[in-house]
């Protein structure tokens, strides 16, 4: 390594660390602030809650990694184009590619680093940190569930609690939406409950004591229902987030705690079972224009005796038809569940890459960036980052949104931003280059 590019490195070096250990505590604090009142005054040790967020650190360093490289890069280069330093390497033959490479390369080797993190260790945290809190909310049903704030935490329900006794974990003054039938409106009232576990871990019950249920039919709202208890009980399934058993024997793992090859292999097994469903769909239609043909000719040949249809075969082929187009409509719904699950994994499988090398595409765009911010000083070094880094957050987020909806294959949608942001980068590379006459070397 010459003796220009460990200058040019160790220059990058303080910033880098800096800007990392900075973003992290803003993470962790934001984490913090979201969830500690949650964990504080349940009754848990303070090693649990120090594990928690520990475990919770491992998605912060797979985002605040490519940040603080795009931050050491912008800040760098800037001093380089106020001390004029960067005036005299161009003075001396050295152009912006050639100083921008020995970046680059650490940049590469970090990327090649973090995309280890992101298959090795990030699962497994993610895994161990769900549940965990799982085993949390196990000891507290209710810790889901915030004071005068309505939670999803029960599939299909919002429910909200005014008062919430972290003690007894009891609630007061509920206030229960169902949403699962979607022709009717229900509310339920209830003056106090509680949300328990069975003892076998399968289903959480939610018992409510002095209420009411009020009911009203949709769109027309023709009919209204009033109902009054003194207790009522819910069973619900334990599944989904906060409620998955915590033994790793039986807990399946979520797409964000599988490794790149654990996640291809599912999505290529939920990619065969939309295959195989789109082809019973297929088969499905045929018989259902076969039935449709024969009920035609049926009719033709005795309408030409009788003028009529028997009403005995007029019922069995219409609930023959009926019967199919059930069929049919099933097949859909597997073959677009099959489809969505497909679309889910191969994005956590393309986000493991595209997030690890972004540190890459961030050191290209940071070095032409810090140069023409070079007037602006750190204030206009970090707006640019922050500016950049939330560009690539929102076509990131808006890529997986479009491949959710099968809108767009999973590797453009996720691997867009970076393809984006790696020509701008060179774009600016290019323009800075030649707007200064610099040479090769």
């Amino acid at each position: 390594m010459k003796i220009l590019d460990r200058y040019i490195l160790k220059a990058h070096i303080g910033t880098f660390f800096f800007s990392f250990v900075t973003i992290m505590f803003v993470f962790v604090l934001s984490f913090l602030t979201k969830f500690l009142e949650r964990l504080i005054g349940k009754g848990l040790d303070f090693g649990i809650i120090i594990e928690v967020v520990a475990l919770q650190s491992a998605w912060m360093v797979g985002l605040a990694v490519p940040m603080a490289v795009l931050v050491s890069t912008v800040m760098a280069f800037s001093a380089f184009a106020n001390s004029s330093e960067l005036t005299v390497m161009r003075s001396a033959g050295i152009s912006i590619y050639r100083l921008v490479a020995p970046v680059l390369l650490a940049a590469l080797g970090l990327s090649l680093l973090m995309e280890r993190f992101n298959n090795v260790m990030m699962p497994e945290a993610n895994y161990k940190a769900n549940a965990l809190f799982a085993d949390i909310t196990r000891m507290k049903p209710g810790l889901g569930i915030d004071k005068n704030a309505f939670s999803d935490v029960i599939k299909g329900y919002s429910i909200m609690a005014r008062e919430i006794d972290d003690k007894t974990g009891e609630l007061h003054d509920i206030v229960l939406y169902d949403r699962a039938r979607p022709d009717v409106r229900t509310v339920i009232l209830a003056a106090r409950g509680r949300i328990q576990f069975s003892s076998d871990y399968n289903h959480l019950i939610l018992t409510l004591d002095e209420g009411q249920i009020h009911e009203l039919t949709l769109p027309g709202m023709e009919r209204y229902r009033k109902m009054v208890f003194a207790r009522n009980r819910y069973v619900f399934d334990a599944t989904g987030y906060g409620f998955e058993r915590t033994d790793e024997r039986s807990r399946r793992r979520g797409g964000k705690e599988l490794s790149a090859a654990e996640l291809l292999a599912m999505a290529k097994e939920f990619h065969v079972k939309g295959d195989a469903a789109e082809l019973s769909i297929d088969r499905g239609i045929e018989e259902l224009k076969n039935q449709v043909a024969v009920i035609r000719n049926r009719r033709n040949a005795i309408t030409v005796s009788t003028s009529s249809l028997p009403p005995a075969v007029t019922g069995r082929a219409i609930e023959a038809v009926d019967t199919m187009i059930d069929n049919v409509t099933v097949r859909i719904e597997e073959m677009q569940k099959n489809r969505g699950e497909f679309n889910d994994y191969m994005i956590e499988y393309h986000k493991k890459y595209s997030l690890a090398f972004a540190c890459l595409v961030f050191a290209m765009v940071g070095a032409p960036l810090g140069v023409m911010a070079r007037r602006g000083g750190f204030g206009a070094g970090a707006a640019l980052s922050l500016f950049f880094f939330v560009l690539y957050w929102v076509l990131m987020i808006g890529g997986e949104k479009i491949a959710e909806r099968g809108l767009f294959m999973p590797v453009i949608s996720v691997w867009l931003p970076n393809a984006i942001l790696t020509a701008a980068g060179m774009f600016m590379m290019y323009r800075l280059s030649h707007s200064s006459g610099g040479s090769g070397r």
